[in-house]
């Protein structure tokens, strides 16, 4: 499934049509989850971003993922009990979790299009729904992870078997671009 690929300009537009101020910060790590579908923790965009930007915090993450969710840049994922991924594909999709090496695949919204939500007990109403399906993959490389391992899967751990095999980067969006974002030009009046 194909990510969002939003230009500089549209990023800034976005941004900015919020009230925000592009920060070098925020403008790095949607450029990382724009870059990759592994559906990364913090800890994951953390380590990436500062071999890019080496001045960001685990606090400075959350601080900018939270603004990106709240403009829809990105959503949170909850796949796994107590863990929090983010993805930047934020149009209607489902997922597949391999439960041998946790991969997590974006599976296209029609695959299930026809649940029924006019079939809920009463007094149930549907909002939005979507599916998790959890099995095995049969990719190359696909192995089991011992438990700890599932939890603490980093980006740089991840096997053959995650074909979220790092996307080239968004090419309108370089490192060296990403800290002109912190100037005054890009800023605005609130947060």
């Amino acid at each position: 499934m194909m990510k969002n690929n939003y230009t500089t300009a549209e990023i800034q537009r976005k941004m900015q049509s919020k009230g925000l101020r592009i920060t070098p910060q925020r403008f790095a790590v949607y450029a990382n989850l724009l870059s990759r579908s592994d559906h990364p923790t913090v800890e994951d965009i953390l380590s990436e971003v500062n071999r890019e930007l080496p001045i960001s915090s685990k606090a400075t993450i959350y601080s900018a993922l939270t603004v990106l969710r709240e403009v829809g840049l990105v959503k949170e994922v909850l796949l796994e009990e107590g863990l929090t991924r983010y993805d930047a594909n934020v149009k209607p999709h489902h997922h597949f979790c391999c439960q041998n090496c946790s991969a997590i695949v974006d599976i296209n919204w029609e695959t299930f299009s026809n649940i029924q939500l006019d079939r809920l007990p009463p007094g149930l109403h549907a909002e939005s729904y979507e599916v998790i399906v959890k099995g095995k993959c049969d990719r190359p490389g696909c192995q089991p992870l011992l438990g700890s391992q599932k939890r603490v899967r980093n980006s740089e751990e991840t096997s053959e078997c995650k074909t979220h095999s790092r996307e080239s980067k968004v090419k309108s969006i370089k490192p060296k671009n990403i800290r002109e974002y912190g100037s005054s030009k890009f800023r605005t009046s609130k947060h």
